[in-house]
């Protein structure tokens, strides 16, 4: 047995967690199935037609009943329809009502985990929960479901027509059915395996396709594309060999399948001609038996594979199980939610209004993938209004402080007080609502200038959306565009420039009049003309707003009423800018440094 086959589990196992999304729709699965039973039960029934229409019309050689025989035959025909019609309809409609439950609650739940949990798990993980698992789980609870009820209503009805026909001949058939079943399932394991091996395989290439797609630009500029292709090719290659042997062995095993059918065929020949022969059955009624006994291993080969697909499913199940009972980092009590209400329902009218005092009171914090403390027992008051600018190489840590303030992220000890009452006391939403965050790298969500920037308040009418982007000064954008605020920015924002985005991003930011700004070296991606004026922009908006201002450009924040310099993920040096210089320290060096990089580029544009 192949290794994968030993670690197949029943299906059972992890389908009770995901009941709940399925009993809901328990009236449409249970008409579902009954019109299941209905279809196969008019299937058992033609070759009865057949019967009477050999022993009747051709034995007896007689058209009597003919115009009756027609109209039955063609009134079953049209139910049949009918029926298989609402059945696949029903069918079809709870895997997409399952689906939309599944992927809603995932996606939903997915809004209210911690930014640990993206740090940790990337984004093809995070897509095929969402999209792969939920669409095979909405798969089982109609289509296999289906299979599994018409199939087995099949052989039911086929071997009581059988038995109550001729139990002799019958029986044949029947003591053919254990070896079939036996056979499938020695084959059936192998199979598994190897599809299991090729959705691995395809999740690489799909994970391939996504970098060679999103990482082109890198690509191109480190001269990689032959890597590239030969990494790809190694892949589709697996996929070809593994697609191959499973194909082979998908063919051998319905060869066998074909078999047992003749086999069973040539039995009831064998028996039912002697019966024939000797007037003892008629000829229709040993057509009955040759229906049947060339396709009853059909549908014991599709009810063996559905079992084997829902094995499969299990891990699809466990997947999903897990995203949906993975606990955030940061949440809120359920005496916070009771009082301010949740991510999705707010209740607002419960507020209090910030007013933007930040405290850390021994705060040390350890990011949950990480072993060593990033702060330790850390102090700092952050009275209202007050401008805090955080400086430090890259890679220093300087976003931790901004993360802990914004509670993406909560202090392994200590608190962080918001107005003076711990920030766990109140809803993250709440606090999130009252922070405005420019992110380094903007991010602009696929539709127009004005649905990106409504984002930052929804109800903003065009004239405070203008009077925000005149603040930044971000009009330029519009006029570059065709159709003004209703100008589509392509998917991320791609039909802009950097700079462009990280201005449209920043007057979203402003648009929300936040009490308390973050700026992630909002600056870094805007050319120095650019940085002159929103530098102006940003002086006018923090006044009267606590802001915390991570700075590469170290002449932006010059008049900072506190600099936080970071090292390696702790605090060495705060002041302001003349008492940092005085010191001569590490903030001295980066400010020099900076300032001689300048002269030189300067010099060196003159010339």
């Amino acid at each position: 047995m192949d290794e994968n086959d030993k670690n197949i589990k029943l299906p059972y196992f992890g389908i009770p967690k995901i009941l709940p999304y399925i009993t809901k729709y328990k009236k449409k699965m249970i008409g579902m199935m009954f019109l299941g039973c209905i279809v196969s039960g008019l299937d058992a029934l033609y070759p009865l037609f057949n019967r009477y229409a050999i022993d009747y019309f051709i034995g007896l050689q007689t058209l009597d009943t003919l115009g009756i025989f027609v109209l039955i035959y063609f009134g079953v025909l049209v139910i049949q329809v009918i029926v298989n019609y609402y059945s696949t309809y029903w069918s079809g409609q709870m895997e997409m009502d399952i689906n939309h439950d599944l992927r809603n609650a995932s996606f939903n739940h997915l809004q209210t985990l911690s930014f640990s949990y993206f740090n940790q798990n990337n984004v093809g993980y995070v897509h095929a929960r969402i999209m792969s698992d939920t669409g095979k789980i909405g798969v089982l609870a109609s289509w296999h479901l289906m299979d599994i009820v018409w199939n087995g209503s099949y052989i039911i009805m086929a071997l009581i027509t059988m038995l109550t026909i001729n139990m002799k001949l019958a029986l044949y058939v029947i003591l053919l059915l254990p070896i079939a079943i036996l056979l499938i399932s020695l084959f059936q394991p192998k199979l598994i395996a190897y599809h299991r091996n090729i959705r691995e395989i395809n999740s690489q290439i799909t994970s391939d396709f996504n970098e060679g797609i999103t990482g082109a630009r890198s690509i191109k500029t480190l001269v990689i594309e032959s890597l590239i292709e030969r990494d790809f090719d190694k892949d589709t290659s697996n996929m070809r060999k593994t697609s191959i042997r499973a194909t082979r062995y998908s063919a051998f095993f319905s060869s066998v399948m074909v078999m047992m059918g003749s086999i069973a065929l040539a039995l009831v020949l064998w028996q039912g001609g002697l019966l024939t022969m000797e007037r003892i059955m008629m000829i229709g009624t040993l057509s009955v038996f040759m229906n049947y006994a060339l396709n009853l291993m059909e549908p014991i080969q599709w009810i063996i594979e559905t079992i084997a697909a829902l094995i499969g499913i299990q891990v699809n199940i466990e997947r999903f199980t897990k995203l949906m009972e993975t606990e955030s980092d940061v949440a809120d009590s359920k005496e916070v939610i009771e009082k301010y209400g949740d991510t999705f329902n707010p209740k607002k009218e419960n507020w209090e209004e910030l007013n933007g005092d930040v405290e850390f009171r021994d705060v040390s914090f350890q990011y949950p993938d990480g072993d060593e403390m990033v702060l330790e027992h850390f102090n700092l008051n952050v009275p209202k209004g007050t401008n805090i600018a955080i400086v430090g190489e890259t890679g220093a840590g300087k976003s931790t402080l901004v993360n802990l303030v914004c509670r993406f992220f909560e202090p392994t000890s200590g608190e962080i007080l918001i107005d003076g009452r711990n920030a766990k006391e109140r809803s993250q939403l709440w606090l999130h609502s009252n922070i405005g965050y420019v992110l380094q790298s903007p991010h602009l969500f696929s539709g127009t200038i004005r649905d990106n920037l409504r984002y930052g308040k929804p109800d903003a009418s065009d004239e405070e959306i203008m009077k925000a982007l005149e603040l930044v000064s971000a009009t330029f954008v519009l006029e570059k565009m065709d159709k003004g605020l209703d100008s589509d920015v392509g998917e991320g924002g791609d039909l802009l420039s950097t700079g462009e985005k990280q201005l449209l991003s920043f007057a979203r930011a402003i648009l929300a009049d936040p009490k308390i700004l973050v700026l992630d070296e909002a600056t870094a991606s805007i050319d120095s003309l650019t940085e002159k004026a929103i530098q102006n922009a940003i002086d006018t908006v923090i006044q009267g707003r606590t802001s915390f201002v991570i700075a590469h450009r170290l002449s932006t924040i010059v008049d900072a009423d506190e600099i936080l310099v970071v090292d390696d993920g702790k605090i060495i040096e705060r002041g302001t800018h003349k008492e940092l210089m005085r010191k001569h320290g590490h903030y001295y060096d980066l400010y020099t440094r900076q300032y001689d990089e300048m002269i030189v580029n300067t010099i060196g544009n003159e010339a």
